[in-house]
């Protein structure tokens, strides 16, 4: 049961406000710690809604682990028409990963799809790395531990819900902090002169990954924050000027930081909800003499989410941030059925739109100072079900940037042998071998944050004996 309280209640309504100023911010505030703040850097997370198929997404190129995967498969490689030679998922279509450690895979190789050219193009050029085998855990586990009911296994396993709050918060549906938001709060807690209105930015509505105690996400979408639809669409009111006086006295009452009364949450609502609308107003002003980009975003969904997190990167100075956390969002992925079809267009959606934010964020010269990572519900099983695959556990994901230690291969990649203690007994799914909390902490130290802060973020991190997988460089201004 989520139990409500007068910071939470406030939490959410001003997310609702697209971005208040967190008028009881100061209950959460921590005595400062030791975040390092200097310079700028920026996380950006890409959520991939529904469960990425990550053997559909990271295939074998060698001869025998692909023909392993397709007795494995064998509805899906029919449904790919693999072996007519003009299969996306034939051997000699795939990009292969020239990784600079392939030699620790024992003879192996990988290959990515065709529709993800713009990422094999990062892959290859050294700015991004694939982390194998991520995951929720409690503690290290194997199928000999599940077998013997001897570790503790995250609740709710494949329910989407469940599992996206876990990626995002460490805890299944109600959760109330996210691990984001927790890297916001410890820079905010190190630093009073931070700025938290646009610490925290969400293209894809409100989530609890960006959920803390001290910040406050900050919605924005199609280049601007959410302003108020019945002031500025004049379809409303009335289209002439004559109803412009209407539209002003509406918009000082929306910006009143009080409405009058005894009752502590009608007066904390207004203020949010006044503070929001100034900070929508400000957010949209800095974003008003953006230089546009010479690089072209595409059109999708996810494409013009990735360049309002651009822009917003671009006017960083404006905004006065020196730290930012992102988070944007594709769905589609829960791939029951009609994958062959379904996929690879949101594969090359993908591609095609990280692709643009990093030529982007080169342009601009700050590449070394953004990193991006993508995480899903969950992996998928690795026996099909005709021409789909169902709910898995553990699976691969990118993470690009200029600071990335790329062109290498984080984690593991087991190979399609249903035999080996990395998959259950159930459907071949993987029991991640990575964490989430360890994953979340190789990005968190480069973001600047200190151990205790990490420890303090990531609750199971010391359950693990690697906190740092390596594939983020060190911090630098």
């Amino acid at each position: 049961m989520v139990k409500l309280n007068r910071r939470h209640f406030l939490a959410g309504s001003a997310a609702s406000f697209a971005g208040a100023t967190g008028v009881l911010g100061g209950l959460g505030k921590q005595a400062a710690w030791a975040a390092d703040t200097s310079g700028y850097r920026a996380l950006v997370c890409v959520f991939l809604l529904g469960g990425l198929d990550h053997a559909d997404t990271v295939l074998p190129l060698d001869q025998a682990s692909h023909d392993q995967l397709g007795d494995i498969r064998p509805g899906l490689f029919n449904a790919y028409n693999v072996g007519t030679g003009d299969s996306s998922r034939d051997r000699a279509n795939l990009l292969e990963l020239n990784a600079d450690n392939i030699g620790s895979f024992g003879g192996r190789s990988f290959g990515l799809p065709v529709q993800l050219g713009g990422l094999h193009a990062a892959f290859e050029a050294g700015d991004l790395a694939i982390v194998g085998n991520v995951g929720p855990l409690i503690e290290p586990t194997v199928r000999d531990d599940i077998s013997a009911n001897s570790v503790a296994l995250p609740p709710r396993l494949f329910s989407h819900n469940d599992q996206q709050s876990t990626w995002m918060a460490l805890s299944t549906e109600g959760a109330q902090l996210g691990w984001g938001g927790s890297f916001v709060d410890a820079v905010l807690a190190s630093d009073p002169t931070a700025n938290p209105l646009y610490a925290a930015i969400a293209t894809s509505g409100n989530n609890v990954f960006l959920a803390g105690d001290i910040s406050r996400q900050f919605r924005a979408s199609g280049g601007n924050g959410f302003d108020l639809n019945v002031i500025n669409n004049r379809g409303i009111i009335g289209g002439n000027n004559r109803y412009n006086d209407v539209r002003e006295r509406l918009d000082e009452f929306f910006q009143r930081p009080d409405l009058g009364g005894d009752n502590v949450f009608s007066q904390d609502v207004a203020r949010a909800a006044g503070a929001g609308v100034t900070n929508i107003r400000a957010f949209n002003d800095a974003r008003a003499n953006i230089i546009p980009f010479s690089t072209s975003f595409p059109g999708t969904n996810l494409g013009r989410q990735l360049q309002t997190i651009a822009e917003t990167i671009d006017v960083r100075n404006e905004l006065q941030v020196s730290r930012q956390v992102f988070f944007a969002a594709i769905g589609g992925f829960d791939t029951h059925s009609n994958q062959a079809n379904r996929l690879p267009q949101l594969q090359a959606q993908i591609s095609d739109a990280l692709a643009a934010f990093r030529q982007a964020m080169i342009e601009r010269g700050v590449w070394d100072q953004v990193t991006l990572f993508t995480a899903s519900d969950f992996g998928r099983t690795t026996i099909d079900n005709g021409d789909g695959t169902d709910h898995g556990w553990g699976g691969h994901h990118f993470v690009m940037g200029g600071s990335v230690q790329g062109q290498r291969i984080y984690g593991d990649l087991p190979a399609p042998n249903l035999d080996l203690p990395q998959y259950t007994n159930s459907r071949g799914r993987l029991i991640p071998s990575v964490s989430v909390e360890q994953y979340a902490a190789t990005l968190g130290r480069w973001f600047g944050l200190a151990e205790d802060e990490l420890v303090s973020a990531l609750p199971n991190l010391s359950q693990f004996a690697a906190s740092d997988l390596g594939f983020m460089g060190p911090l630098t201004s």
